[in-house]
């Protein structure tokens, strides 16, 4: 794995935040996010194209299928204790618009039996509702993603899945690994490091920002990514592995989106001023944080 130093600043207002906190707080590991399952091997051929290229046109091909259902896992591991967070939600990639219900484990937010926090993911900018900490429950903490030190890379507790695909635009290094199945979908297996600057300068305009904040936030841009395309191109999966540093111990995140159901329906509406809150908001060990 290769290592990238990032610090959660006192902007990134964290599920990062809420995931770090449950690193420290947590008493038992949760299941990894790593992804044997539903997988099944099949008869090895090569792709059409090279590695690279294939995997650098995911989100144009995205893009190209419109919509899609969606599950995630992001894993943080620290001191040999690792806690998931899962989610689940619909995602239109024309729009780059989702909403994504996110289920944090026991005693992550630092009590017990935490409402799932849902999700409006919009470009440049992340909504979460049922926050806690303080915020009432029928208001939105809006953040800005675009002043992310990660570029909501794993602040959302949610890799956005228009930035977990621009991010293999900036795929280097690939290799083929072979023909798959995924939930009884034929794949091609991709493996590889995507560095994040070349993916900001390739990014679509609308999440140029979010990927060059996180180019300037981390020391190291390369991240390495598993990939599984369908024979159309499609992205059925794909897992990016991060490291970052904290003021106590490293961080490892391993976050996985897989994408399903194209063509769905999506319906998000992103909520009025009114509805927005901007007092200060208490992160989940304690300190206050400022939206």
């Amino acid at each position: 794995m290769v290592a990238r130093q990032h610090r959660c600043g006192r902007g990134a207002l964290a599920v990062c935040a809420l995931a770090v906190a449950g690193v420290m707080t947590a008493g038992t590991g949760c299941s990894g996010a790593g992804g044997g399952a539903g997988e099944r091997a099949v008869a090895r051929e090569g792709p059409a194209g090279s590695p690279a290229s294939v995997v650098r046109g995911a989100a144009q091909a995205l893009a190209g299928a419109g919509s899609a259902e969606t599950r995630t896992s992001m894993e943080t591991a620290s001191g040999g204790t690792r806690v998931t967070i899962r989610g689940e939600g619909t995602y239109d990639f024309r729009r780059q618009l989702g909403r994504i219900r996110v289920v944090l484990p026991k005693d992550a937010a630092g009590a017990d039996g935490h409402r799932p926090i849902t999700e409006l993911l919009a470009p440049g900018a992340l909504y979460m509702k049922n926050r806690g900490a303080g915020v009432p429950d029928d208001k939105w903490v809006r953040i800005d993603t675009t002043t992310l030190e990660d570029g909501n890379l794993v602040t959302g507790g949610v890799t956005d899945p228009t930035a977990a695909a621009e991010l293999l635009r900036g795929a280097g290094e690939v290799s083929y690994v072979g023909r798959t199945e995924l939930a009884g979908v034929p794949v091609r297996h991709y493996r590889g490091t995507a560095d994040i600057g070349r993916a900001a300068r390739a990014a679509s305009p609308s999440s140029r920002a979010t990927l060059t904040a996180a180019a300037k936030g981390f020391s190291t841009d390369a991240v390495p990514f598993e990939a599984y395309l369908d024979d159309e191109g499609l992205l059925r999966k794909v897992r990016h592995r991060f490291t970052f540093a904290t003021e106590g111990p490293g961080v490892a995140v391993v976050s996985t989106l897989l994408l399903y159901g194209f063509g769905v329906p999506v319906s998000v509406a992103l909520p009025p001023e009114g509805d927005l809150y901007t007092g200060r908001v208490q992160q989940g060990r304690g300190g206050p944080e400022t939206p």
